[in-house]
């Protein structure tokens, strides 16, 4: 189904707007219904004659004849349209809140965005309206007053106490590309401390250096999102979809990050390297194939993580709890996991001269004090493990380690 605004051959006015469906034929046919003439020809606005639906999408202006050529509407209704819109005043009412301007505003600056589809011609939308006859809008009236003025003057000024992001978010809704871009750039490296982003659509945006310390992301939708060298500290990002995000070198010292979903179905992987992510909160998150290459996450807490095919190589695991993990094809290579907890963890080995799985699967492994001195909890179930271990390498938890990447033997 398509919605068209339909228009007798060589004229703008009295249109009709339509919903589509089926072949040419059901087209004519409905245009002979609302104009009251035996349509035979359908154009575009530029006097293409259209003879394929398919070319046809939602919104267009088609002029209709009984098979005479395309006649361009006459000049003087076009600046007859023109001076009205500049004089057509109309109010909008966003979210409870009453906006006064001219339909010439909604249209002239952006002629592309929602908002001059919208008002480009009376009620070709349908737009509901209030007992007032506002026409009403389900937005945000404090990040719709900055969209609204810069299209009255094409500047673009947020007062002090309005988040750019809720505006960019509006900007992107309405389809103001021109806004959007400039207040992407805006964004990069503002300070963000504290402030509530809880369930906003920040996907793709430039966070590179921005001070979000102790900001509430809750349920943020931040994919493909560059927090490259981003403070986190402190932030909460639970439930937040961070897939496909760029946090190189990004400090999230004491944040949570719960239940939150780092694995894109489109194969892009999440890019932690050299993170520092110390006492952060990351039960049960979603994070196959993530790259944490010598990341921080010392006292972390990875419970029921899932990190199947994770780079974990060089990363400070030291007392890091990944109890109830998916290690499985995990690289942990030069990882320190002194004091690290592997409890129930699912550490895939294929190496059977080293180990068997069955016999440290579900074990908690504690690794304590210098290297060559090791605290095995369950020794006597894992000791057929241990004997092996002896005989190959000093540190057990290396064996485990080196297993887990499926090497053959140390």
């Amino acid at each position: 189904m398509r919605r068209v605004t339909l228009f007798v051959n060589g004229s703008n006015t009295n249109g009709k707007v339509v919903a589509v469906y089926g072949s040419m034929d059901d087209l004519l046919c409905v245009a002979s219904s609302k104009l009251g003439i035996r349509a035979s020809s359908v154009y575009n606005s530029n006097g293409g004659l259209i003879d394929d639906m398919t070319i046809i999408r939602d919104d267009d202006v088609l002029y209709i004849s009984e098979g005479e050529l395309f006649k361009e509407p006459e000049e003087e209704h076009r600046v007859t349209h023109d001076a009205q819109m500049q004089t057509d005043w109309l109010t909008l009412n966003v979210g409870g809140r009453r906006f006064t301007t001219t339909r010439s505003t909604l249209v002239s600056k952006e002629p592309d965005s929602m908002l001059a589809h919208m008002f480009r011609e009376k009620d070709v939308w349908g737009n509901k309206q209030d007992s007032q006859g506002a026409y009403l809008i389900d937005r945000s009236p404090v990040y719709f007053e900055p969209i609204l003025n810069y299209l009255r003057h094409g500047q673009l000024i947020i007062n002090k106490g309005i988040n750019p992001l809720g505006v960019l978010e509006e900007a992107r809704f309405f389809g103001i590309e021109q806004l959007a871009e400039q207040l992407e750039t805006l964004i990069k490296g503002l300070n963000f401390h504290s402030a509530d982003l809880s369930r906003l659509d920040l996907r793709c945006i430039n966070f590179k250096m921005a001070n979000l310390r102790g900001a509430n992301l809750m349920n943020a939708n931040l994919s493909g999102a560059n927090l490259e060298r981003a403070d986190l500290s402190l932030a909460c990002l639970d439930g937040a979809n961070l897939q496909g995000v760029k946090m190189l070198c990004t400090n999230a010292e004491g944040a949570s990050l719960k239940g939150c979903n780092f694995e894109d179905p489109a194969g892009i992987k999440a890019n932690l390297e050299g993170a520092n992510l110390k006492g952060v909160d990351m039960e049960g998150s979603q994070m196959t194939g993530i790259n944490l290459r010598v990341a921080t996450l010392k006292n972390a807490k990875l419970k029921n993580c899932n990190l199947r095919g994770a780079t974990l190589a060089g990363t400070d695991l030291e007392n890091c709890d990944l109890s109830g993990c998916d290690l499985q094809e995990a690289n942990l290579r030069g990882s320190n996991v002194k004091g690290a907890i592997f409890e129930e963890c699912s550490l895939h080995c294929t190496c059977p001269r080293v180990c068997d799985e069955s016999l440290f699967m579900k074990r908690r492994v504690s690794v304590s004090g210098p290297e060559s001195e090791l605290k095995v909890a369950d020794v006597t179930e894992l000791m057929p493990v241990w004997e092996v271990c002896k005989r190959y390498a000093h540190n057990f938890m290396q064996m485990l380690i080196n297993c887990s990447i499926g090497c053959h033997h140390v």
